[in-house]
């Protein structure tokens, strides 16, 4: 439970406040993200928000939130989540429609892609200003060279795909992107518009299946797309690719205060950089 510690006398204390005035990122009109933390609202407890708009297609980067968790809710339209549970190593789908939520606990790898036109989703996070790292400036920070030697890459090829990622991108795809693909201004097929009709239950798929559907990074932002791969357009129905557990990380969960084991410590305070500690407390 958050503490405030704020003067709720004070002439400058604020309870309301109206999200068209703090735009995150637009990306056109019908994709653009409002966003509402502490500090536009100062009365607020250990809770944050992001107002998302999105078309078909639209897709919140992949990223993590370091210091929260983060619950989307679907209000129009309809989306799918998209994480991966660190503890049994599966990537897995979460379709939402209009009154249904998909939690993402902290720290875990994720990103939304909206599945309808005129989709609203609602973040909601358990931190009055939320952290992020997304993908973006981990592919355009992380030197080709260290890429290329880690995963037995060809370095000229990754410096060359991941060359148009100048900045980051938070909500793809970019306006000039030429990748072909099904939500890149491109007339669907029936089975690429199975995508918007994947079903809530998880579809376990063998090891042998799972190679072939795995994305591989494609990004032009305006050059020739590499061919897409075929296993995308052939998924009836949400997917979680089975790993083994890796049993150093199912030990973190006595260890590691991110994943909140039974011998986990409190996170360090404050976790939010350049904001005062009397504004709240965990």
């Amino acid at each position: 439970m958050s503490i405030s510690y704020m003067d709720y006398t004070s002439p400058n204390v604020n309870f309301t406040y109206d999200l068209k005035n703090n735009l995150f990122f637009k990306k056109d009109n019908q994709n653009y993200i409002n966003s509402l933390s502490i500090n536009q609202l100062n009365t607020l407890g250990n809770f944050s928000l992001l107002d998302i708009f999105l078309s078909t297609g639209g897709t919140i980067e992949p990223h993590y939130h370091q210091n929260a968790s983060e619950l989307v809710y679907c209000i129009t339209g309809s989306a799918v989540v998209t994480l991966i549970n660190p503890f049994t190593n599966q990537l897995l789908n979460l379709p939402i429609t209009p009154g249904q939520v998909a939690n993402v606990p902290q720290g875990w790898w994720h990103y939304e892609i909206a599945t309808t036109d005129n989709t609203h989703l609602l973040a909601v996070f358990d931190a009055p200003i939320p952290e992020v790292i997304f993908g973006s400036d981990i592919l355009r920070l992380t030197p080709a060279s260290v890429l290329a030697n880690t995963y037995c890459l060809n370095e000229a090829e990754v410096r060359q795909t991941l060359a148009p990622i100048t900045s980051t991108v938070i909500l793809g795809p970019p306006k000039n992107c030429k990748q072909s693909g099904p939500y890149n201004n491109e007339k669907r097929t029936p089975q690429q518009a199975q995508i918007q009709q994947m079903p809530g239950a998880v579809q376990q798929v063998r090891p042998e299946q799972a190679s072939t559907q795995r994305l591989q990074p494609s990004q032009t932002y305006g050059n020739q797309a590499a061919p897409q791969p075929t296993g995308l357009q052939s998924i009836p129905q949400m997917q979680a690719y089975s790993m083994p557990v890796r049993p150093h990380w199912a030990a973190m969960t006595n260890t590691y205060p991110t994943y909140g084991g039974p011998q986990a410590s409190p996170l360090p305070y404050p976790a939010y950089p350049g904001y005062p500690v009397q504004s709240y407390s965990r």
